[in-house]
Formats: C-alpha cells, sequence, structure tokens
C-alpha cells in the first residue's frame, strides 16, 4: 500500500479509466475556485489585491482569508461569507466521478469506505518523524510550513507521505538546495518532477503558460519557492528559541542518486500528487 488520492485509487482498482478520472477532474477544477477568485466574484476585493495577499503570503504563515484581513481588504464578516460561499460550492472528486459516469452513488459509497480503510494507517493531522530523531520540534516545523507553502505559494494539491530516514536522495528532474547555518546545520532539499516544477513556475511568475520560458527561469522559479520557504522557515525558528541564516540557493546538477555524506542524517518527505512527484529532504550534520 501507498499514500494516494481517491482517484488514483479506483483507477488502480480497474473501477473507473484514466480518462473518466481525467473528466472527472476538469469538472471538480472548473467548478471549484480559491477564496480570492470568490471575493473578486462577490466584489470584495480586486485581481490586484489578490496578488498583494498572494505576494504577502510569500512572507508571513496566514492562510489567504486571514491575510486578507491582515491587509484590509476583507472584515472578518466579509470573509465568512466568502468562506460560506465556496464551503456551499465545492466538489469533491467522489461526486465529480458520479456527474461524469463514472460512478453511481451507491458505488461512491462502497469505494469510499474501501479507499478509507486503504489508506487508514496514513492519516494523521501532524508531522510524524522516526523514533531518536533530536530537534524533532524544528524539523516537525521545517516540514509543516513546507506544506503550507506548497498550498499557499506553489498553489499544489497533495498528501504528505510518512518522513523516512535515506541514505540517498533520488534523482530527479529539477533538486534545488539551500544551506542553513547559526545554531544548526541543515541542508533543505526539494526535488520535483518535471510537471511540479512548471506548476510552481505557473504560480510564481503568475502565469497560466509557461512552456515558452527557458530552463533558466523555469529553475529559478523552483529556487525563488525555496528561498520563500526557507525564509519562513527563519523567522518561525526564532519562536523555539533557534537562531538560524541561510545560503543562497542553488541547483544540484546530478543524472545519478546523490549519497548521503557520512556523519549527516537525511529526513525524506515524499509528497504525493495527482500528476507528478516531489520530496523535501532535510539533511542534518549529526
Amino acid at each position: 500500500m501507498a499514500v494516494k488520492f481517491f482517484g488514483q485509487f479506483l483507477v488502480e482498482q480497474g473501477v473507473i479509466s484514466r480518462e473518466t478520472l481525467l473528466k472527472a477532474i476538469e469538472l471538480q477544477e472548473s467548478t471549484n475556485k480559491s477564496i480570492g477568485d470568490i471575493a473578486i466574484e462577490m466584489g470584495l476585493m480586486t485581481q490586484a489585491d489578490v496578488e498583494q495577499v498572494n505576494l504577502a503570503q510569500r512572507s508571513e504563515d496566514l492562510r489567504f482569508g486571514d491575510m486578507s484581513v491582515k491587509l484590509g481588504f476583507l472584515s472578518a464578516d466579509t470573509l465568512q461569507q466568502a468562506l460560506r460561499k465556496q464551503s456551499d460550492s465545492h466538489l469533491y472528486i467522489g461526486k465529480a466521478i458520479t456527474m461524469v459516469g463514472g460512478l453511481t452513488e451507491d458505488q461512491l459509497e462502497k469505494y469510499l469506505a474501501d479507499f478509507k480503510a486503504d489508506q487508514s494507517q496514513y492519516v494523521t493531522d501532524r508531522v510524524q518523524l522516526p523514533a531518536g530523531v533530536q530537534q524533532q520540534p524544528l524539523w516537525e516545523m521545517m516540514a509543516d510550513l513546507s506544506y503550507k507553502m506548497l498550498t499557499r505559494v506553489a498553489r499544489l494539491t497533495f498528501r504528505p507521505v510518512p518522513c523516512e530516514v535515506v541514505s540517498c536522495l533520488a534523482s530527479s528532474h529539477i533538486v534545488a538546495a539551500m544551506d542553513f547555518t547559526g545554531d544548526i546545520r541543515c541542508r533543505y532539499v526539494f526535488s520535483a518532477s518535471e510537471e511540479v516544477q512548471i506548476q510552481i513556475a505557473k504560480a510564481i511568475l503568475s502565469q497560466d503558460e509557461v512552456s515558452h520560458e527557458p530552463k533558466e527561469v523555469l529553475d529559478d522559479t523552483v529556487m525563488e519557492f525555496i528561498n520563500v520557504v526557507c525564509g519562513n522557515i527563519v523567522a518561525k525558528s526564532v519562536q523555539l528559541g533557534i537562531t538560524l541564516d541561510i545560503m543562497p540557493p542553488e541547483i544540484l546538477e546530478s543524472q545519478d542518486d546523490i549519497e548521503i555524506p557520512v556523519g549527516y542524517t537525511a529526513l525524506n518527505f515524499p509528497i504525493c500528487l495527482a500528476s507528478g512527484n516531489a520530496a523535501i529532504t532535510l539533511i542534518i550534520y549529526t
């Protein structure tokens, strides 16, 4: 077994075809809207306001709605109105699959139960680390902030996979790294497939299409993303009584797996996505 999405589970079980799943995802994506888009539709915010909030989220750990209130674009009441509208119109993938003819309502109920049973061991509301790892609150915070930024900045939908200690970094389409110095010495590594890099580039550049962009620009967006993540980690670490500094990000060029040096521990956090793959690895000097 492995961490997966409901749609992936149905395809693997042979219940629906991949084409049916793609139709359902397309319907879901055309129906579900971000809180920013809803606020624009309601006349509560402008596109420029939304972009300002998105930019502010890169430097502070706040959800879109909370940041909108902080910046004065929404009140607590208007935020709740937008959140209610978003909730009322939200389309879950299971319902979308029934709407495109992939399942009946009765079948949906059965396979949802099967899926929950299959994934029960992976359900958790917090980052979990292997036993014996020192400085656990720091590494938990780093992983948690990474997940938040993947959602808020990179706008990715994903499920985290349980952390594991690894002896090497698997080769990937792109691998970007940033070193921490100060009270703790470690390296933050983000690896991603081409599909994930493209999604990050679209979010960072605020463009719907990036196929015309050269490799250097696409690579820069990944470095910008980890720069945002690590900058937030530095700010958050102060609350744990830990002072950290960061070095400039870099791209690790390698066609092969990267061995973890002797004297270091590598905590790997794989990320499950509907399309593509990614991972966060914290390489800690021990």
